[in-house]
């Protein structure tokens, strides 16, 4: 089988995942992805992106290959993130904190596959707290921590009202490095639904081999009341009360449409910096919003 060697030159120099798949070696450590690879028109071996299970088992490949992350696994209708993305934000993140040693991060909503922590840990050593919502997701987060023995990296935490973001997880006497957070974009279950199914449309017509955004996904993962601009709108004023307690706050952004009002938003909080960060996967853009007080 004929393996695709193109690279992916758009994401960050040190991501691990700039080369197309290697299928061969991912097999290799992870036999069951082998059911279901084949070989397309364009003899290169791949997978079904359409395909959730598909999906999974690329994503326990890579991390296992790539990670040394062992036992990973989602519930069913539960998000699978891509991976060259998920990396993509951790070393932007780097970069923003200047490469900090034993840097403390807060993730905002880890979810079920707490991937962000992962490969924090795993590329820079870095501590994490771990916020989430749903009850079930946190339970599969901690499964995957502690199959791992990451719990001294990774603190798993509950916040258990779904209105906060902030309030209830970080303690007067906290800081944090760097808060990241990968947003809920829809407005609703429906909205989310339909745009997923444009999207399967339109890669379907255009025999596209790109990685479909998300596989599967649970309210406040992929929507929630406002959207994205509500969400982020909201987190920039939350911000302000533990100004003291994180150095820099970061939320990922989907909509450049929404950027001029949270970067309103954002100077109506008065802080000290904001900066704007680009990452490109393939034809796909997001942004990085990151901003400091005092």
């Amino acid at each position: 089988m004929k393996e695709d060697k193109s690279t992916k030159s758009s994401l960050h120099p040190k991501n691990k995942h700039k080369q197309s798949y290697d299928f061969k070696s991912l097999i290799e450590v992870l036999p069951e992805l082998e059911s279901h690879a084949f070989v397309n028109k364009y003899e290169t071996t791949t997978i079904n992106f359409f395909e959730p299970e598909a999906v999974k088992a690329l994503n326990k490949a890579i991390l296992l290959k790539h990670y040394n992350i062992k036992n990973w696994d989602i519930p069913d209708g539960y998000l699978c993130p891509p991976i060259p993305g998920r990396a993509d934000y951790i070393h932007y993140i780097a970069d923003l904190i200047d490469h900090k040693v034993n840097a403390n991060v807060l993730d905002i909503g880890t979810g079920a596959n707490c991937i962000y922590p992962l490969l924090g840990v795993k590329e820079y050593n870095w501590d994490f707290t771990a916020s989430e919502i749903d009850e079930i997701a946190l339970k599969n987060a901690k499964k995957i921590v502690t199959s791992n023995k990451l719990t001294e990296n990774i603190k798993l935490v509950l916040q258990s009202n779904s209105k906060e973001m902030f309030y209830g997880i970080i303690d007067r006497e906290d800081f944090f490095d760097v808060s990241i957070c990968n947003p809920p974009f829809y407005t609703s279950q429906l909205e989310a639904e339909k745009a997923n199914k444009r999207k399967v449309k339109n890669l379907s017509k255009k025999n596209h081999k790109e990685e479909i955004k998300t596989f599967g996904g649970q309210n406040n993962e992929l929507w929630c009341k406002g959207g994205e601009k509500d969400f982020i709108k909201k987190m920039i004023k939350e911000s302000y009360k533990f100004r003291d307690n994180v150095n820099w706050f970061t939320v990922l952004v989907s909509n450049k449409n929404h950027l001029k009002a949270f970067e309103q938003a954002v100077h109506n909080v008065k802080v000290k910096e904001q900066r704007i960060i680009e990452m490109k996967q393939g034809q796909k853009t997001s942004r990085i919003l990151a901003w400091r007080f005092d």
